[in-house]
């Protein structure tokens, strides 16, 4: 299901976090911030957005089930993840040869922030990422309904 709340600054997918579905959602995501005239955010934020999913797919339970949501505010764009497996992802330092363990760390590396809360009643997380978006006459716009938002509690 695809959300798009009145502000058309946010956006949100929910799905099952299988392979064949991870691809659908980066196509979603690109369209969106392309229509949201912030293509120069296309690349990272699906390249970072695939990597918090492949973490759902391979980490979480028999429940793939998660939502990504997209907020752009005026200069920063914020990317969730919320899944229901309440066990939090650890950065890890991996060594020259191996063949995992390297997601956190690219996420970490293309965002401007990033981390991971948990949600109320302990009932899964929530992993997101910053980027700071281009302002300018294609990024002005009215802003989104969700600027109340609190800041995340754990930073990267």
């Amino acid at each position: 299901m695809i959300s798009h709340p009145s502000s058309s600054r946010h956006c949100a997918v929910e799905f099952q976090a299988l392979p064949s579905r991870i691809g659908q959602v980066r196509r979603i995501i690109s369209a969106q911030l392309h229509s949201w005239k912030v293509d120069p955010l296309i690349d990272s934020a699906a390249l970072a957005v695939t990597e918090l999913l492949a973490n759902v797919h391979r980490h979480t339970g028999p429940d793939k089930h998660c939502t990504v949501e997209l907020v752009l505010l005026w200069d920063r764009l914020t990317v969730s993840v919320r899944d229901h497996d309440p066990r939090l992802p650890e950065l890890r330092t991996s060594g020259t040869w191996a063949t995992s363990g390297r997601g956190l760390a690219l996420v970490a590396a293309l965002s401007a922030s990033w981390g991971v809360r948990v949600q109320r009643g302990g009932r899964g997380k929530v992993v997101w990422f910053t980027l700071p978006a281009p302002v300018g006459p294609a990024a002005d716009a009215a802003p989104s309904r969700a600027a109340g938002r609190g800041e995340p509690e754990l930073t990267g």
